[in-house]
């Protein structure tokens, strides 16, 4: 017996030895090929992309790039648009940032150039603040009259998930407002939210850079129309309107929309809506009907007009009621 060979033996796996090689595919004949698995691609729904979505990249303000290298103090003497105090917070306990507008200082006195404003010596300043990119659900704050440093403290929330903010950028606008109705931007701070800590809040000082919105929106107005052959009857409900522009002084505005019907170049009707106290979000949901034959249906056309309540103290205990008129939405 060979002690060599039985030593072999005894150290001889008891199964068979298996070569594990990649599987090879192909045609009898042809070159062989291995093939990989492919690798499963991740799909992306609206949201995936959305999160990636950075606002500041697609800013239309072409100095954008020079002023997130300049400091506040930087800022403040090129500019000279003054400075605004403001503050931010996020409620995990409620789901909402809250924003703080403090105050402003040293604004710049307003300009005319065709010599139409007379008071030149104040603005009236008031602050519109948004989380971009959606800038329809804005906020605005009171107008604070004939100051270059106004005081504001008003406190404002917005729901929102905690994740949705910090990839929003809160905008501040400060918007000058004259008792001619017209809105010309001071200037604007920026702050991207995930440069902050929200939970914890903190206190800014921003220097106002320029804006390159000269003018601002006049607001939404909802509403519907129905027209009935049989009875000639146009009908009409105002539902609600939405971010309207700040009109008063002190008390903030008092809207309400007037409804005109035109034939060709001719007024036949007017009606208007009750008036909403001190807001620039209001609900009316009111209907109106206008008489208006199937005939001259095609030359008709409606006016809808946003008007504010102007209250003006005379010498006898009467008030004089007038309207002023903010913007208006033509139909025909």
């Amino acid at each position: 017996v060979c002690f060599f060979c039985l030593g072999l033996e005894s150290r001889r796996p008891s199964s068979p030895l298996i070569d594990i090689k990649p599987i090879e595919f192909g045609i009898i004949g042809a070159k062989k090929e291995i093939v990989q698995p492919s690798i499963l691609r991740k799909t992306y729904t609206p949201d995936d992309y959305f999160r990636k979505f950075e606002p500041r990249l697609y800013s239309l303000d072409s100095n954008s790039d020079d002023m997130d290298s300049l400091t506040d103090e930087e800022i403040l003497s090129k500019y000279q648009l003054g400075m605004l105090h403001f503050s931010t917070q996020y409620d995990l306990l409620h789901n909402y940032l809250i924003v703080r507008v403090i105050e402003a200082r040293d604004l710049p006195p307003p300009i005319s150039y065709d010599g139409s404003r007379q008071d030149m010596a104040h603005s009236n300043p008031y602050v519109k603040i948004c989380l971009l990119p959606d800038q329809k659900n804005s906020k605005q704050t009171g107008v604070k009259r004939k100051t270059q440093n106004p005081v504001f403290e008003e406190r404002y929330t917005f729901e929102i998930p905690f994740l949705e903010a910090q990839r929003r950028t809160l905008l501040l606008t400060i918007v000058d407002f004259d008792k001619f109705s017209r809105h010309c931007v001071i200037g604007k701070v920026s702050m991207p939210l995930n440069e902050v800590d929200l939970v914890k809040g903190g206190h800014w000082w921003k220097a106002l850079v320029p804006s390159s919105q000269n003018e601002v929106e006049l607001g939404e107005l909802l509403l519907s129309l129905n027209y009935l052959p049989s009875a000639g009857r146009l009908n009409v409900d105002i539902i609600r309107a939405k971010q309207l522009l700040q009109t008063d002084m002190s008390q903030g505005s008092d809207p309400f929309v007037k409804i005109q019907l035109v034939h060709g170049l001719k007024l036949a009707k007017t009606k208007k809506t009750s008036c909403m106290k001190g807001t620039i979000d209001p609900f009316y949901n009111e209907s109106f009907s206008f008489k208006v034959p199937q005939e001259e249906l095609e030359n008709a056309s409606l006016v809808f007009t946003d008007c504010k309540l102007l209250a003006q103290e005379m010498s006898s205990p009467l008030w004089l009621y007038n309207t002023e008129h903010r913007g208006a939405l033509l139909l025909t």
